[in-house]
């Protein structure tokens, strides 16, 4: 965006905080706050009320923010016209992705992508798949990946990978069962889930429904936000059950820490999916690293 002013007062307005803006701008928050007093002095309006450590929009920077937004967007098609005019991808691209994704599928295709293509600034954003479609939906990133079976009818998605969720436990001295484990016997254990609005969670949940399971009847150790929490918790604890992606555990399996739990008649297989913005074509930036992605994974 042309003027950087108005990008500071995006982040402070999507954050509603100046520290967290600094921290996102990597500048510091003095500058943050100069930045919106310029603002406010050229529109002769007061964009922010503050009270105590609490900042919300007043009506005036409601309004700028619809035109800021109004305006990034322009700007970054004009960008990508422009490079498209000499067949060249640059600019920004933000990608949001889902925990799995973010942490274990998309980061060993970055470097390819950005030897292929150095003249794209890239940044992925990490959150569950409602947070992601969230960010789609407001504009925050450029194109998403998630998992789950929930679909917001704003967004398109787009097949992208197989996946299959596993029940894993702490390494025992006897090794994984030689046969499946029948599922009332498995859910006898504590289970340690994904938190609510993650796509792991909701396959577990629509498969557990199609065996006339309710979550409310099978015993919760806790919810944690990451799978590397749910694997660390799993390493510490004796006799708890967690069902992650089999994307997170080939390391964990090599090196004896954790193990796979057959289940019998519980398929718990998912789809990775890339979504954006319905009716809306991706930007040049965004096409090419779908495609890439597409490429890198049909090869898998």
């Amino acid at each position: 965006m042309p003027d950087f002013r108005l990008r500071v007062f995006q982040s402070v307005a999507r954050h509603l905080s100046f520290t967290k803006a600094a921290q996102e701008l990597f500048i510091t928050q003095p500058a943050i706050t100069k930045h919106i007093r310029e603002l406010e002095r050229s529109y002769g309006q007061r964009l922010f009320e503050r009270r105590g450590n609490r900042v919300t929009l007043t009506e005036a920077g409601r309004l700028l923010l619809s035109h800021a937004d109004a305006v990034e967007v322009l700007h970054q098609q004009l960008t990508d016209q422009l490079h498209g005019l000499h067949a060249e991808a640059a600019g920004r691209l933000r990608l949001g992705a889902s925990t799995t994704l973010a942490q274990y599928v998309l980061p060993p295709i970055l470097p390819g992508f950005q030897a292929r293509y150095p003249n794209i600034e890239l940044t992925l954003y990490n959150g569950n798949s409602e947070q992601i479609a969230e960010a789609l939906l407001y504009g925050h990133i450029d194109l998403g990946f998630v998992e789950g079976q929930v679909k917001n009818r704003d967004l398109h998605y787009e097949p992208l990978l197989d996946d299959e969720l596993v029940a894993v436990r702490r390494a025992t001295a006897a090794g994984p069962p030689a046969e499946p484990i029948p599922l009332p016997d498995v859910l006898q254990h504590p289970l340690v889930l994904r938190e609510r609005g993650s796509g792991t969670l909701e396959v577990l949940e629509f498969a557990l429904r199609a065996q006339k399971i309710k979550m409310a009847d099978v015993q919760v150790a806790l919810y944690l936000d990451n799978t590397e929490a749910i694997k660390s918790y799993l390493e510490a604890a004796a006799n708890c059950l967690g069902f992650v992606s089999k994307q997170a555990l080939k390391k964990d399996i090599e090196a004896g820490r954790l193990e796979i739990v057959p289940v019998q008649n519980l398929t718990l297989t998912r789809q990775f999916e890339a979504v954006w913005l319905q009716g809306q074509p991706l930007a040049v930036p965004a096409r090419r690293f779908l495609l890439y992605a597409q490429q890198e994974f049909s090869e898998v």
